[in-house]
């Protein structure tokens, strides 16, 4: 009973810790984009706008909830928790150090990979759900990019599994001692960041939001808090990327053994891959669809199997 009630506290305290830390790295982000575009940004709510993220909660929180006649009821409410937990259940396998981590399955990636790949359900399902026209086009292409890039992704992450010969996280964070995997595997991991990028909707892959084309996309129809949750989802989704970039390639605590210095080093570099999203945010324009299906089959699910069949070959030499 008491390792389940520990168990139970560990998890409430990673679900806080992921919602503030998500809140204000939106506002961070906010502040960024803003000083590039020699703007000001969110600086009213609190002293330098600290206080913003808490504002917006209560905001949505009070704001009506509107759902179209015809919507699904049922699924309608349900599908912004089914883009949103399954993000949320990655973060318990993401090592932030040897004795930070909530769990170290020996499958981890692939836990990883089969959580990640649900959220596919709550795209293509809450724009169906809404009996919209716009909603649906926008789901079915939103899905189709997630499931497209989640192939290029998944066959680089191959490649850090096979040279490491584990699919634990943090035997493959120990496999980077003395020389992460960023310099042994370079094509894996250009393909595993940009494949990211789209998984995560970001720009210039942010396909779902192009307002100019099909409204917002497949949340057009959701307002209020359930909106919120949709966008809650996308922003962890770019955390988990680059806190799985992170834990893949830049060694996650190398090139410390653990420790306090250990998480600060995680916390830097995926403080450092976010800032990244934000500068190519802020820098690129958003592509056109055909050229983003283009893209993920034809440049980078070659390069992901090429940089597989280096590694495969380097594993078999060695």
């Amino acid at each position: 009973m008491s390792e389940v009630l520990i168990a139970g506290v560990k998890a409430a305290g990673l679900l806080l810790a992921i919602f503030t830390i998500g809140a204000y790295a939106i506002l961070a982000e906010r502040r960024v984009i803003a000083r590039m575009q020699a703007r000001v940004g969110p600086d009213r709510v609190g002293p330098g706008g600290l206080l913003q993220p808490l504002a917006e909660v209560l905001k949505l929180l009070f704001k009506e909830d509107v759902r179209p006649l015809g919507a699904d009821r049922w699924l309608h409410f349900l599908t912004p928790l089914m883009t949103l937990v399954p993000v949320v259940l990655v973060f318990a396998v993401i090592p932030l150090s040897p004795e930070w981590r909530l769990a170290d399955l020996n499958v981890g990636y692939l836990y990883v990979a089969a959580i990640s790949s649900i959220g596919v359900y709550g795209v293509m399902l809450g724009g169906w759900s809404a009996n919209s026209k716009y909603s649906l086009l926008g789901s079915l292409r939103s899905s189709a990019q997630l499931i497209s890039y989640e192939l290029a992704q998944g066959i680089a992450a191959l490649g850090v599994v096979a040279a490491t010969g584990s699919l634990s996280l943090v035997s493959i964070v120990e496999a980077q001692f003395p020389v992460p995997f960023i310099v042994t595997q370079p094509i894996g991991f250009a393909v595993y960041v940009l494949a990211g990028l789209a998984e995560a909707s970001r720009a210039p892959f942010d396909l779902p939001e192009a307002e100019q084309e099909l409204g917002a996309g497949y949340h057009t129809e959701y307002s209020a808090f359930r909106f919120a949750f949709f966008m809650l989802s996308e922003y962890l989704h770019a955390l988990v990327a680059a806190a799985l970039i992170t834990t893949l390639f830049l060694g996650g605590w190398w090139p410390f053994s653990g420790g306090l210095l250990g998480l600060a080093a995680v916390g830097l570099k995926v403080s450092f891959v976010m800032f990244c999203f934000v500068w190519l945010r802020a820098s690129l324009p958003r592509v056109r669809y055909d050229r983003l299906m283009a893209f993920g089959w034809k440049v980078l699910l070659p390069l992901s199997l090429i940089d597989l069949a280096i590694v495969a070959l380097l594993v078999v030499l060695r």
